[in-house]
C-alpha cells in the first residue's frame, strides 16, 4: 500500500512534468484536473517516471 502511495506521488509529478508541461488545462467539474493526472500517473507512471528523471538530470534550467 506504501508502494502504490509513493508510486502515484512519483507519478503524479512526472505525469506533470512530461504530459502536462507547458500546458493551461481548464475543468467543468470540481477536481476533473487532478483525477485526470492521477489516472494519468496510475496508467503512465511506468514510463513518466523515468522520463522526467531523465529530463531533470540531463536537461536542467
Amino acid at each position: 500500500m506504501v508502494g502504490l502511495i509513493i508510486y502515484l506521488a512519483l507519478g503524479y509529478w512526472a505525469v506533470g512534468e512530461t504530459i502536462y508541461k507547458n500546458k493551461i488545462l481548464f475543468s467543468t467539474q470540481t477536481g476533473g484536473i487532478f483525477i485526470e493526472k492521477l489516472v494519468s500517473a496510475l496508467m503512465l507512471g511506468w514510463i513518466c517516471i523515468p522520463v522526467a528523471i531523465i529530463k531533470l538530470i540531463f536537461f536542467r534550467r
